[in-house]
């Protein structure tokens, strides 16, 4: 089930079981509820990537219209890395609302951990991830094949981000 909008009570009226369950107890169980499961698309801007026998998940709990995401991306031994920035799929599109929302991202690659941010821009179907290109420049990069480091199997991406849906 999802959200409704409150129901308008009008003085004098007599309300019943069954309308405080939809307009109470099943507002709540939705919001309480387990999040969704999805499997996001993983693109590049030149060549895509092969996910190979790595892992992608994703997951999402949307109230209303308010969308909390998480993406999974653990490297494989076959998977390969495509040319250019990398880009994932939303679970639901966002709103065309004024300016992009940021969220977190964070490169796991054996020793070497990195934090990152993801934009998620008005309208989008998908978000991209940035990080510090190098050990030693502090501006951000897209995530690509080479950014933050060398990817290889057992590597992880991150993804955490909230934002407004389209609808």
């Amino acid at each position: 089930m999802a959200l409704t909008p409150p129901r308008t009570w009008v003085v004098g009226e007599v309300v019943a079981a069954a309308q405080l369950n939809t307009e109470i107890r099943d507002q709540w169980l939705d919001m309480l509820a387990a999040w969704t499961a999805y499997t996001p698309a993983w693109t590049a801007v030149t060549t895509n990537p092969n996910l190979g026998n790595g892992t992608l998940t994703g997951r999402y709990k949307k109230t209303g219209r308010l969308v909390h995401v998480q993406i999974d991306l653990t490297m494989g031994s076959t998977t390969t890395y495509g040319t250019g920035a990398w880009s994932l799929t939303l679970p639901v599109t966002a709103a065309a609302a004024a300016g992009s929302r940021i969220g977190s991202a964070q490169a796991l690659g054996g020793a070497s951990r990195y934090q990152g941010q993801i934009v998620i821009s008005p309208g989008a179907g998908g978000t991209a991830a940035f990080f510090p290109a190098s050990a030693t420049v502090s501006n951000l990069s897209s995530v690509a094949g080479g950014v933050p480091f060398a990817w290889a199997a057992g590597n992880e991406l991150r993804i955490t981000g909230t934002y407004e849906a389209a609808n």
